[in-house]
């Protein structure tokens, strides 16, 4: 150590170090930080407050000092650190760190290399897997998701979020809390939390559709958000079934045949000439009423109005409309069903949709709500739809995104749960998720944990239109 540290020769104690006499075991005792971390002595130097006397004290602290300005370490700020190694893991570190200093290692690679760890941030829990060896048990395996890392980590933390949703929502209002007769023209009985559900259309075309239909059918959610090609799936679907098919057919032989594709998913061009034709006498029912009875029509009333004409319960519409829940959708002519508006304008003119009545729905939807939820599936118009409503109550309290978009191009879809904080859309103490995942894997699985899991909670479906 005289060798390693010059500096220590001149110390007030050179005598007892130039005295050869001095025994091997009292240089130990005397020196706990030129220890081994193993040895017994090292163990006991490195428990509790310590037991050197002032002179020694003096000494361990000259050397630390020494050693920390060879690792570039201001004296001061070595002196601190000395004072303040009580844990028996980071002094064991630091003796470890001057031992290798001392033997004549790059001070700045040991420096780098040894870095003495700190305590992880607090409630950090500690990962885990699932143990196959204890027997299969999904519900077990589902929750080991939280101490698994990476996205599985993600959705255990969506499925809390979740749970709190439903928590608050279960929970009852006061007598006064309920009372708004302006919240919406047809009226849904609020609850502790309201909950916003948005989703693309492909998730309709998809199996995820009949998931989505069990949550609306249950009362589990209070709003629905979704782009014209989310309503005239379902609708379709009822017609006639979509197939699974692959991601690799060609389009130039799929058009040929009159086949288009959803990804994997393939929809025959027949089914959407039967959409027309079954589609095509409600427009001409909906233009005889607004002229001869002044109805106004909103895109939410067309899509109520639908959901009962198909009168099939495998629709999500057909309870949507029986549980009197909402569905906005302020781009409702961009898809098929615009498809059908724009040819039946040409057979009977004058259909009139006002999106601006749906905005005042879904604006005060949020406003009145007690607490606000937001499940959203996908990105675009419907996350966004969603999102600028709880603006008006300074923010959602609890979030959910599942998409699989990133936020490096700026796009609203990729954007963070945190930039929503920003702009005053999630409140700044709420805990939002985002789960990076195809929702189609992961959505099933969210509401199997959460929903489905308190099923008898909710209120039942109405038996009447």
């Amino acid at each position: 150590l005289t060798d390693a540290f010059p500096a220590y020769r001149r110390g007030p104690l050179k005598g007892e170090w130039d005295n050869k006499a001095t025994s091997s075991a009292t240089a130990r005792r005397r020196l706990p930080w030129g220890l081994t971390p193993s040895s017994p002595e090292a163990v006991g130097a490195s428990k509790g407050p310590s037991t050197a006397s002032p002179r020694e004290e003096a000494c361990q602290t000259c050397v630390w000092k020494e050693a920390c300005l060879r690792l570039g370490i201001p004296r001061r700020r070595a002196t601190e650190h000395w004072l303040g190694l009580h844990c028996e893991a980071v002094r064991r570190s630091s003796i470890h760190l001057m031992e290798n200093v001392a033997a004549g290692l790059p001070a700045g690679a040991v420096a780098a290399v040894l870095k003495p760890s700190e305590g992880p941030p607090e409630g950090s829990l500690t990962v885990r897997g699932y143990d196959f060896d204890h027997g299969l048990d999904y519900h077990t395996l589902l929750q080991s998701y939280l101490t698994t890392g990476f996205q599985a980590t993600s959705f255990g933390q969506a499925v809390n979020e979740i749970n709190r949703m439903i928590e608050a929502k279960l929970t009852p209002l006061g007598e006064e809390e309920g009372n708004h007769a302006d919240l919406n023209s047809c009226p849904r009985r609020l609850t502790g939390c309201t909950i916003f559900l948005g989703f693309t259309s492909n998730l309709i075309s998809s199996g995820i559709r009949e998931v989505i239909r069990y949550l609306v059918q249950h009362n589990m959610v209070d709003v629905l958000v979704t782009t014209a090609g989310g309503v005239e799936e379902d609708l379709i679907k009822c017609l006639a079934p979509t197939y699974i098919g692959d991601f690799n057919l060609r389009g130039k032989e799929l058009r040929q045949n009159g086949i288009n594709r959803i990804g994997n998913l393939l929809v025959p061009n027949d089914n959407y000439c039967k959409f027309e034709d079954w589609l095509m006498p409600i427009l001409d029912q909906m233009v005889t009423e607004q002229d001869t009875e002044g109805v106004k029509w909103t895109p939410s009333k067309l899509i109520a109005r639908l959901g009962k004409e198909i009168n099939n319960p495998e629709s999500v519409y057909y309870w949507a409309q029986k549980n009197s829940i909402p569905v906005l959708s302020p781009a409702l002519t961009d898809g098929s069903l615009g498809d059908m508006i724009f040819f039946h304008s040409y057979k009977k003119p004058g259909l009139v949709l006002d999106i601006v009545e749906d905005l005042r729905l879904i604006n005060t939807q949020a406003i009145f709500a007690r607490k606000t939820g937001m499940i959203i599936l996908g990105g675009g118009l419907v996350k966004h739809h969603i999102a600028n409503a709880n603006l008006m109550r300074n923010g959602a309290d609890f979030s959910v995104y599942i998409n699989t978009a990133q936020e490096f191009d700026g796009s609203d879809s990729g954007a963070r749960p945190d930039e929503a904080v920003s702009w005053g859309k999630i409140r700044m103490d709420a805990k939002p998720v985002k789960v990076y995942a195809d929702a189609s894997l992961i959505f099933p699985l969210l509401v199997a944990e959460t929903f489905a899991q308190k099923s008898n909670a909710f209120a039942p479906e109405k038996q009447n239109d």
